[in-house]
C-alpha cells in the first residue's frame, strides 16, 4: 500500500472517530424534561405570596402528580399565620394539613388564586404537610409568620 492509500485510510479513521465521539457526546448529554409551564407557575406563586421581612421561613415547592411534601420546623411556641398559594394546570389541587393525623383541607391551583392564610398554634415544631392530585405538576408556596 502506498502512502496516498495508508493517508486516505487515516482520514477515514479520523472522520468515523470524530463521528463516534459526536453521536456519544450527544447521547450523553443532560435532557431537560421539565415542564415549560412550571415557570410562569412559579411566578404567579411568588407574586401572590411575595418574600417579607417578618417571615419565619417561605418556600417554594414543584410537586409532580401524586406528589408530596411534608416541612417540619422547629419554631418558638406561639401562634404562627401560614399563608399558601398552588398554580398549576385545570382542575388540580393539594391538600394541606398541620398535624399527623389530620386529613387536611383541599386547595385549588388552577383558576381564581389567591392565598389562603391559616392560624395554627404551635408548641415547638410546625408541622406542614401537602399532597398533589393527579392533575401535575403544580407550584405549591408557602410562608409563616408569627401572628399577632
Amino acid at each position: 500500500m502506498n502512502e496516498r492509500g495508508r493517508g486516505v485510510i487515516l482520514q477515514g479513521l479520523a472522520a468515523l472517530l470524530l463521528v463516534l465521539g459526536g453521536v456519544w457526546w450527544w447521547r450523553a448529554a443532560p435532557r431537560d424534561d421539565s415542564d415549560p409551564r412550571l415557570l410562569a407557575w412559579r411566578l404567579t406563586a411568588e407574586q401572590l405570596l411575595p418574600e417579607s421581612g417578618d417571615q419565619e421561613l417561605a418556600d417554594t415547592v414543584v410537586l409532580p402528580a401524586e406528589g408530596d411534601y411534608e416541612k417540619v420546623a422547629d419554631l418558638d411556641s406561639g401562634v404562627f399565620q401560614v399563608a399558601v398559594v398552588c398554580a398549576g394546570p385545570d382542575n388540580s389541587r393539594v391538600r394541606i394539613s398541620f398535624g399527623e393525623d389530620e386529613s387536611g383541607r383541599g386547595l385549588p391551583c388552577s383558576g381564581e388564586r389567591t392565598p389562603e392564610v391559616f392560624s395554627v398554634g404551635v408548641g415547638t415544631q410546625l408541622r406542614l404537610r401537602i399532597a398533589a392530585d393527579d392533575q401535575g405538576p403544580v407550584i405549591f408556596r408557602y410562608a409563616v409568620q408569627r401572628g399577632a
